[in-house]
């Protein structure tokens, strides 16, 4: 970012170890949502969430395990980019999980998130995983924001993944069938989809639970002598972290291998199932992109459970890539984000289509900061 010209304003707070959604950490506290500040921002990326939103910054990064980019975008009417896994670099973030990890951008507009990727896309050898990107790259994603770009398009609407079981999930469910509304308004088709192997992926977990204590202990390692902790037991032992994670973190400590069966056939069958899932609804139905609820419900009263669902885990499960782009307001005023997920390296794609959404519903109105 900064070999592309950016000028850094700061770091923010992110939930502990990148571990949550609701943006609570040891070193930060708890990170207020400036649309309702007694309300969660989302997580794990929370802090950038709500530093945009509140205009402190044009733009930022997060970290997206499982949703940790498009959850506090959504929450905070933001554009949120979770990339293919091998488009950006990861050298230098800290893990949770490598094989669902990666980072994109945050930003108030399509453009500004698209100015983003621009400076973060390409090979980096620290990071061998970016080599897959290398030829799928496009000269510029500002090359892809047509105001018309919703026009002939087929997006497949994932039906199964609108939920309705309180009042919160149909209020945001509503509002998303609304933005579908929106977009054949603009031209595009809309298809209603069933997502083959669902019910199987769902009962799928986060690798998060399986990989950190290795990723994290390898992370250390590479910090030398600069490392304050040597390993995660090491940070257990010195109390210095948030206690309500205490238990999360123990049983992630206490795993002795990954040389199990049971994270094999994760590693292995989860992506390949997820893959040929949505490369098959895709092709079956010729479609351009899935889009469903970027999250299940909005934001939640700081203090009671927040409920985001599982829908962000369709991108993080398969690596293909996923844009959050702002949808409307409950009621009370928080924003609701509608998720456009794609196949691998379609990022382009993806922009123009957000972008021809955006431009033509408008839909994000800044936080009221002051009476």
């Amino acid at each position: 970012m900064k070999k592309a010209g950016a000028i850094i304003l700061g770091k923010t707070n992110l939930h502990e170890f990148a571990f949550g959604i609701t943006t609570s950490s040891s070193l930060g506290g708890q990170t207020l949502n400036p649309y309702a500040l007694d309300h969660y921002p989302g997580g794990s990326s929370g802090g950038t969430g709500a530093a945009i939103a509140a205009n402190f910054a044009a733009a930022g990064l997060g970290t997206d395990t499982g949703g940790s980019i498009r959850i506090p975008s959504s929450f905070n009417s933001l554009v949120g980019i979770r990339p293919t896994i091998g488009l950006a670099s990861r050298d230098g973030i800290i893990p949770l999980a490598l094989t669902q990890d990666v980072g994109g951008p945050m930003a108030r507009t399509v453009e500004d998130a698209a100015i983003m990727l621009d400076a973060i896309a390409g090979y980096d050898p620290e990071d061998v995983s970016t080599a897959a990107s290398v030829g799928r790259i496009p000269e510029s994603y500002l090359d892809h924001l047509h105001p018309q770009g919703l026009q002939g398009a087929r997006i497949g609407i994932a039906t199964e993944l609108f939920s309705t079981s309180s009042d919160a999930e149909q209020e945001t469910s509503s509002i998303i069938y609304n933005a579908i509304d929106e977009i054949e308004g603009l031209g595009a088709t809309a298809v209603e989809i069933k997502l083959p192997n669902l019910a199987e992926l769902s009962k799928y977990p986060s690798l998060s639970s399986y990989e950190f204590k290795f990723q994290l202990n390898d992370y250390l390692k590479g910090l030398g002598e600069d490392a304050p902790y040597a390993t995660l037991s090491e940070i257990i032992a010195s109390g210095n972290y948030d206690l309500d994670q205490e238990q999360s973190m123990k049983s992630r400590d206490a795993r002795e291998t990954l040389e199990t069966e049971e994270y094999k056939d994760i590693v292995l069958k989860r992506t390949k199932l997820a893959k040929d899932s949505l490369l098959q609804v895709m092709a079956d139905h010729n479609l351009d992109a899935i889009v469903y609820p970027s999250t299940a419900a909005a934001a939640a009263v700081i203090g009671e459970p927040q409920n985001a669902g599982g829908n962000n885990r369709l991108s993080a499960f398969s690596g293909f890539p996923a844009i959050t782009v702002p949808a409307g307001f409950t009621k009370n005023g928080l924003p609701v984000g509608i998720e456009f997920l794609g196949r691998a390296y379609d990022e382009g794609k993806l922009i123009k289509l957000a972008y021809s959404y955006e431009q033509g519903t408008q839909h994000r109105i800044a936080p009221m900061l002051s009476e």
